[in-house]
């Protein structure tokens, strides 16, 4: 059969796909063990994990991108469930990061303006999910500034107030949250998650993975592996099984 007819007889195959729309420690969740290659593992054949991690963005940024990323006629019909995880970068303190800094209350004006968007084009409540920050190791982040010829750019506490403002609009709009930044301090020594203070270590990318794991497994059980496994195509009629 020709690739054209198969393609006429056969209805395109599109999958499902899961949106990670984040800062760096969205972008970097792709490299060896990564938290979004992990999901991307799990989910193989069933769902389609897309990397758009955007390193050193804030939310002030982010809601600009977000409706170029998905509308209505680009297929967010598509969409099977979406991470927003930023606030890494806004909590930065204004006075030392005035470019990333975004201040408290915009921060959850911002996040509740992108859930509010997804909503407009479809993706309901149950398919999003927030992710705070995760917490800040302060004398390890300080120690990366001081090679870069800055001085300590963040503190944890203030990293903990963007955190609980991001559980408060998850709770305000309905959708799901991951607290990582409470999970991880249940570890007195949350530093073996961190591999600079402020980025995840593969301890702390399992960590992640298993977390969003088990709020996503609910979510995407249902969704079946596409395409037959290889025994069951009939290969004495393949176009049977395959269109």
């Amino acid at each position: 059969m020709a690739l054209a007819e198969a393609g006429a007889r056969g209805r395109l195959l599109r999958w499902p796909r899961v949106l990670l729309f984040g800062d760096s420690i969205t972008e970097y969740s792709f490299q060896e063990n990564g938290w979004g290659a992990y999901l991307a593992e799990r989910l193989v054949r069933r769902c389609d994990v897309v990397n758009r991690g955007i390193s050193g963005y804030n939310t002030r940024w982010a809601k600009l991108i977000l409706p170029r990323l998905i509308t209505e006629s680009t297929g967010a019909d598509s969409i099977a469930a979406v991470t927003i995880f930023f606030g890494a970068n806004d909590s930065a303190l204004k006075e030392l990061n005035p470019k990333q800094h975004v201040p408290l209350e915009e921060y959850a004006a911002n996040l509740k303006s992108m859930v509010q968007y997804l909503k407009s084009v479809d993706i309901t409540a149950d398919k999003i999910i927030l992710i705070t920050p995760p917490p800040l190791q302060e004398s390890a982040w300080e120690k990366a500034c001081l090679a870069k010829g800055d001085k300590l750019n963040r503190c944890n506490a203030t990293t903990g107030q963007y955190a609980q403002a991001c559980v408060q609009v998850a709770k305000e709009c309905g959708t799901d949250v991951l607290d990582l930044w409470s999970l991880m301090q249940k570890n007195q020594d949350f530093s073996s998650y961190l591999s600079d203070g402020l980025h995840l270590s593969a301890k702390g990318n399992s960590f992640l993975a298993a977390q969003l794991w088990s709020r996503l497994d609910n979510k995407l059980s249902a969704l079946p592996s596409l395409l037959p496994y290889w025994r069951d195509v009939d290969h004495t009629n393949p176009e049977a099984s395959l269109l």
